[in-house]
């Protein structure tokens, strides 16, 4: 079968990287890409001198490519994904799908309508160490979850158009919502502004979606913390696990817990509840997890299978962004997340 043809809008930060991937995947042809700026256009032409390239996103969409990447800012990622599925195209919609609920279900509710891919970029759902996660979670080795706590800070990269939270946490979320299987009943969040005062854009945000069966899961976000971390710790009834996805043994199951007695007449007997067993480090076959998602696009096309981080994951990811947001103006408090 002849390659798939894409095309990618968008040439700054990410939308080389899934230009590079799409370019080495077989299965794909990297067409076309576009981007205002000619500078940034002249470093695509030297890296991929077959793709044509132009300042004007239109010429993808009037040309013979297949699909269509969007990595633009997430204002323009409704309007130009509903540009893309109207022309006939598959779509991939870097991360968060859309800028708002309505936006998010109409590209999923187009897209299905016209028979077409849509995929929202949900890099982590595609990552063999957060499979490693879901798949030790489904089998109950760690018992009744408890709570996630989950760190992603670094310094930068501010944003001038969203903030923290819609910057960094679509990857928490998605990741939540894959490991888990359900979707939170409540979110809230609380975060300051430091450096933005002026656009009023949180630098730092600390989000708590509340699941059912009084699971929470905690989400800290910053961009002005000084050391990089990405981490996610699971506890459960009967085992413990950390995700660090920038350490070399990304996933370690800890054979630790609590155990409360009976009863217990002394504090020896009290202490003996707690349980302090080995650690492994958890095996799993390592995939770029972009080229991953990139494959998966691929193979929706060529077989009708739905990638796991369809449109409809995206706008689950956006709901729950929009009630945090709701939540994060009105003085942190409980807001329910809608189904509608």
């Amino acid at each position: 079968m002849n390659p798939i043809k894409i095309g990618v809008i968008g040439c700054g930060y990410w939308g080389p990287k899934l230009a590079r991937n799409f370019h080495e995947t077989p299965e794909a042809e990297l067409a076309w890409v576009s981007d205002f700026r000619e500078d940034r256009l002249a470093h695509m032409r030297e890296l991929y001198p077959g793709a044509k390239s132009t300042q004007d996103y239109h010429d993808i969409l009037q040309s013979d490519v297949e699909a269509v990447v969007i990595a633009t800012p997430v204002f323009t990622h409704h309007p130009l994904a509903m540009e893309a599925l109207k022309a006939g195209k598959h779509v991939l919609v870097e991360k968060p799908l859309a800028a708002t609920v309505w936006q998010a279900v109409e590209i999923a509710e187009t897209a299905d309508r016209l028979g077409l891919a849509a995929m929202a970029g949900h890099t982590f759902q595609h990552n063999p160490a957060v499979n490693a996660v879901r798949d030790l979670i489904a089998s109950g080795e760690l018992g009744r979850v408890y709570y996630i706590s989950a760190t992603r800070v670094n310094l930068g990269l501010l944003q001038p158009d969203v903030n923290v939270m819609w910057d960094l946490a679509p990857h928490d979320i998605s990741i939540l919502l894959h490991i888990l299987g359900q979707e939170p009943l409540q979110v809230n969040a609380n975060g300051g502004v430091y450096i933005q005062k002026e656009r009023g854009i949180h630098e730092v945000a600390y989000v708590t979606l509340h699941f059912a069966d009084e699971l929470l899961a905690n989400l800290r976000l910053s961009w002005l913390d000084p050391v990089k971390a990405r981490r996610i710790t699971v506890i459960g009834s009967k085992k413990m696990l950390v995700y660090d996805d920038i350490a070399d043994n990304k996933v370690i199951l800890y054979d630790k817990g609590v155990d409360a007695p009976a009863y217990s007449d002394t504090l020896e007997e009290f202490n003996m509840s707690y349980r302090h067993g080995p650690e492994t480090v958890v095996s799993f076959e390592w995939k770029e997890p972009l080229r991953a998602e990139c494959e998966s696009l691929i193979n929706w096309i060529r077989t009708g299978e739905r990638s796991c981080s369809d449109a409809w994951m995206g706008v689950k990811v956006v709901r729950v962004l929009e009630t945090a947001q709701k939540s994060l103006l009105n003085g942190g408090g409980r807001e329910t997340v809608s189904r509608d």
